[in-house]
């Protein structure tokens, strides 16, 4: 039997460094060429639902093919969102963009911007912005956030069934609490339910209460001023109990419907659409949307009005809403920035405004806005507040929404009286407070 033996292959050194050379520049050559100016990058950006639209998904997959850079949308549930992000931003495993509400005392208490985000003030797309959205967003004179919002059809006000409210007799919206009452109580007779007050989500039945803020200022001129001095408490405000009362009076009137606990918000279009319900909080671009999602159902058929409580009949200002924010401490900072301006850019603005039914324009100059007849009757009635809405221009509200959110629901059940729950709104402020070092608050 033959043996056979392998003879040693002798290769030159300088030979080795020539072939290691040319392997090198090769790569090079076919990474250039396989994918030109884009980047092999994903980036992460975390928010609460209804935050990111379907049109933003789409213009995501646009960035990409222009790109090279992945979007990665985790969506978190808006009863737990903030205590996920709080933990993640503190232990160092942040995403790249995180979501958040704008609003001063929110950019402090919530997220740290001055440590946790990027200061984004010299971008280009800040000057096309609604300075009262970026005002929202700036904390020490440094923009933290890019709000691409509707703040102006973005009212939170009532918004009901014309053809219900014609078909049991109410022939004019009401102006005053007992108004609403009566009109309530005359649709519950008629076995419909008057209103659809998703409790679920944690969040949507807190509206009643810091949207009719402006109203509590008016009725007590100062009172926000007071409120932030820490000179004054909304427990001890008789206009905050009397708002407060109100509304655990509309549930226990059976107002919100037997199913008001479990009722979730992703379903307001359906159940509008369907004819069991009258009323809803939400802004003017309800019928929009419904219409959108369920064709039968005509956006003329809706109408608005303000949210009654205390009488109110202003307009809630609301320049606040979802924003992103660049994680300081994030290794893809300059690619985030890529992406916001990319969303940013007029096409893109317009291609939202266009494609989403819940967005009638958006806060950033050069857009084309579609308002309907309804909506511009309603704008041209009503005279928009000032100040703000509570949770806007009153420290240390906006943070603790969920909590408010919990408090009301005891409140409902019967563990909470309406003045425990102002109380404990008080407590949380001035434990906020105490730890934002506020000199208010010694």
């Amino acid at each position: 039997m033959q043996r056979l033996f392998c003879t040693p292959l002798r290769i030159e050194k300088r030979t080795i460094v020539l072939l290691l050379m040319l392997f090198s520049l090769s790569s090079m050559l076919l990474t250039a060429c396989g994918s030109p100016g884009k980047s092999k990058v994903t980036l992460t950006v975390m928010a609460s639902p209804n935050w990111i639209k379907e049109p933003e998904r789409v213009l995501a997959q646009k960035f990409e093919t222009q790109t090279g850079i992945h979007i990665d949308y985790q969506i978190i549930p808006a009863d737990n969102y903030f205590q996920v992000l709080k933990t993640k931003l503190n232990s160092g495993q942040g995403p790249d963009i995180f979501g958040g509400q704008s609003g001063v005392s929110d950019l402090k208490v919530n997220y740290n911007v001055e440590a946790n985000a990027v200061d984004l003030s010299n971008e280009g797309w800040v000057k096309q912005e609604d300075p009262a959205a970026v005002a929202q967003s700036t904390v020490n004179g440094k923009v933290y956030g890019q709000e691409i919002w509707d703040i102006y059809s973005g009212y939170w006000v009532i918004d009901y069934n014309k053809d219900i409210f014609q078909k049991v007799g109410i022939t004019s919206v009401p102006t005053t609490f007992d108004e609403f009452v009566a009109d309530s109580a005359k649709i519950k007779a008629a076995g419909i339910t008057p209103i659809y007050e998703p409790i679920s989500d944690g969040w949507h039945h807190v509206l009643w209460f810091p949207e009719i803020g402006a109203q509590l200022e008016n009725l007590e001129p100062g009172l926000y001023a007071k409120l932030n001095a820490n000179q004054t408490k909304l427990a001890s405000n008789q206009h905050a109990l009397t708002a407060m009362t109100q509304i655990n009076e509309l549930y226990h009137k059976g107002f919100f419907g037997s199913n008001t606990l479990s009722d979730q918000y992703a379903n307001t279009q359906k159940q509008m659409a369907s004819g069991k319900f009258a009323m809803t909080i939400n802004d003017l671009t309800l019928p929009s949307s419904t219409h959108a999602a369920y064709p039968n159902t005509q956006a003329s058929s809706f109408g608005f009005f303000p949210i009654p409580i205390l009488d109110n009949q202003l307009l809630p200002t609301h320049p606040a809403g979802p924003t992103k924010f660049i994680w300081s401490k994030g290794s893809h900072i300059t690619e985030a920035k890529k992406y916001l301006a990319f969303l940013a850019q007029p096409e893109n603005l317009q291609y939202l405004i266009d494609n989403e039914a819940s967005f009638t324009t958006l806060d950033f100059t050069g857009v084309k806005a579609k308002w309907t007849a309804e909506q511009q009757a309603f704008l041209s009635q009503y005279k928009a507040a000032t100040p703000l809405v509570l949770q806007d221009d009153v420290n240390y509200v906006n943070p603790q929404w969920i909590d408010m959110g919990k408090d009301m629901v005891a409140m409902f059940t019967g563990q909470e009286t309406p003045n425990q729950v102002l109380t404990s709104i008080d407590t949380r402020r001035t434990q906020e407070a105490v730890a934002a070092k506020d000199p208010a608050w010694p």
